[in-house]
């Protein structure tokens, strides 16, 4: 199975953009739009298995109360509101979702969908078979729980995306190496470069070759996804250093 410290060798730093965060504030509404869907993509997940955990919620109730929780922070400006200078975007996002799901319980009624709320196209199913296949423990520390789902959330987006990228290439069979050796759940089964090569009539050294280029290219997926969903630069160092196990070098200022 993927281990994210297995891909904390010389890294670069990525360039600077504008965070999601920011661009929620933009007074573009494509920006703007863009940038909460990037939010959705990265955070729903997390968010539906958080309360699904820790707020011991039925599954039904858990989709509608992760729907509402997000047309919620588009209709109210909850994104926007966020200080970085009192919290990491994440611990904030945690705080907002307790927030909602306190008010939604002392309610005592059920979310009903529809009802001229904006339904959002999220597949729930997969996040409950998730849920079910890797039995998360809930932590003394609830934002734990919360970052252990968005990792395993931020992994899913990075393997997607290196698939793609090596489709688009025209070299699937560099995502085939990598997937059949780093993605396995059985670590006990994981087979020889030799063994691999053999089964893909490769040689080993290209099965060498095809592992340290995905690497590369995963590392490098995932430092941009960091660097699009953190609001500063010590946010960023920080998450990349938790969990990759270093932070990136950062480019020396010009004189």
């Amino acid at each position: 199975s993927l281990k994210a410290s297995e891909y904390s060798g010389s890294m670069a730093f990525p360039q600077t953009r504008l965070s999601v965060v920011e661009r929620t504030r933009s007074g573009d509404a494509e920006q703007r739009r863009v940038a909460m869907d990037t939010i959705v993509d990265a955070y729903w997940k997390p968010v539906y298995t958080y309360l699904r955990l820790k707020w011991s919620l039925a599954p039904d109730r858990d989709a509608d109360l992760t729907q509402e929780f997000f047309t919620s922070a588009l209709e109210k400006a909850v994104i926007e509101r966020y200080d970085p200078g009192k919290a990491r975007f994440r611990t904030y996002l945690r705080l907002c979702v307790d927030g909602v799901a306190a008010n939604a319980h002392k309610a005592e009624q059920r979310l009903k969908r529809g009802g001229g709320v904006v339904v959002m196209p999220l597949d729930f199913q997969s996040a409950e078979d998730e849920v079910r296949s890797h039995e998360p423990s809930v932590p003394a520390d609830v934002d734990e729980l919360f970052y252990q789902e968005w990792v395993r959330a931020l992994m899913g987006h990075a393997v997607a995306a290196l698939r793609a990228r090596a489709e688009a290439a025209g070299k699937p069979e560099m995502f085939d190496v990598f997937a059949r050796y780093d993605l396995r759940e059985d670590e006990a089964d994981q087979p020889t470069y030799a063994a691999l090569a053999r089964t893909l009539n490769l040689t080993p050294a290209t099965v060498t070759n095809h592992l340290a280029a995905m690497r590369r290219q995963f590392r490098a997926i995932i430092l941009e996804r960091l660097r699009e969903l953190t609001s500063s630069d010590e946010e960023f160092d920080a998450e990349a250093a938790r969990l990759l196990g270093t932070a990136p070098l950062r480019p020396r200022a010009s004189r």
